[in-house]
């Protein structure tokens, strides 16, 4: 029975690591999307909603990994040596998966800043705008307000 739930962790953690290299793959998308600057947001928005998709996905998994490891742990005291080479895998694994994890942290922080520089410059581009429109709008209305003024000061003498 132990061996069995040995070999549900096993799959589990292989799982895990799946849908870890999908959204690792997510975020290289979103960076390549940032750094050649054609931006397009219904790309930027899909990607973002299958990443979260696949992190519901991963807390599933996290959370059938922590009520089966529960399990096992109790079955497991005072018999480790006989499951060694399996608990060796799983300890394998679980290394693959903390590295994986904190290769994507690494990812979304290098992400965030694309995006913030991103919106900090279409922000910048519609204040510049604005700046101009308004600008324009008054320079438009000066120029309405005042009529043609004919000289005030005409020599009548010819």
């Amino acid at each position: 029975m132990t061996e069995n739930y040995l070999t549900l962790l096993e799959e589990s953690l292989k799982r895990k690591l799946q849908v870890l290299a999908e959204i690792q793959a997510y975020n290289l998308q979103q960076q390549e999307l940032f750094q050649n600057g054609n931006v397009e947001l219904e790309q930027f928005d899909e990607s973002v909603e299958k990443k979260g998709q696949l992190i519901e996905k991963l807390s599933a998994l996290d959370n059938g990994f922590e009520s089966l490891y529960e399990k096992v742990s109790e079955e497991l005291k005072g018999r480790r040596e006989q499951y060694a080479p399996q608990i060796k895998v799983l300890q394998d694994l679980i290394t693959e998966v903390t590295d994986a994890s904190v290769t994507i942290q690494a990812q979304e922080a290098r992400n965030k800043k694309l995006i913030d520089d991103f919106f900090r410059k279409e922000r910048e581009g519609i204040r510049m705008g604005r700046k101009a429109s308004k600008a324009a709008i008054n320079y438009y209305k000066t120029m309405s307000k005042s009529s043609v003024v004919m000289p005030q000061f005409m020599d009548d003498k010819k």
